[in-house]
């Protein structure tokens, strides 16, 4: 059986709240669990006390066993220091595309011209 430590969602349409538990990975999201570990509740202040209530040594435990947290999961853990995540990284989807990046070559040509058009003014005028 495997395990996972994943988010059971529940509250009303539009208003988000999970509970963090242990359970079978072939269960439903919202299904039948092992344990429930905790709280989460993404519209409470990132600063708020309540916003994560988790059983931090149950988690462990469970980690122990071979339960494998789920990405959010393993984020909420990093948070609370229970776990170390590695940061991911995707750098090329955060350039620019390519006519972006053509724009940005057009725009910086123009700004070096009206730079040097610029200069230019205002060497005669010093002399």
């Amino acid at each position: 059986m495997s395990l996972k430590i994943r988010l059971s969602r529940g509250g009303a349409k539009k208003r988000p709240f999970y509970r963090i538990v242990v359970a079978d990975s072939r269960m439903p999201r919202d299904g039948r669990f092992v344990e429930r570990i905790g709280t989460f509740d993404p519209l409470k202040a990132k600063d708020d006390a309540a916003r994560l209530v988790l059983d931090v040594e149950k988690a462990k435990t469970w980690i122990e066993k071979g339960a494998q947290p789920t990405d959010r999961v393993a984020r909420l853990l990093d948070s609370l220091g229970a776990l170390k995540r590695e940061a991911h990284s995707n750098p090329e989807k955060a350039l620019p595309k390519k006519k972006a990046q053509e724009r940005a070559a057009t725009a910086a040509k123009a700004a070096e011209a009206a730079a040097a058009a610029a200069a230019a003014a205002e060497a005669p005028a010093a002399e």
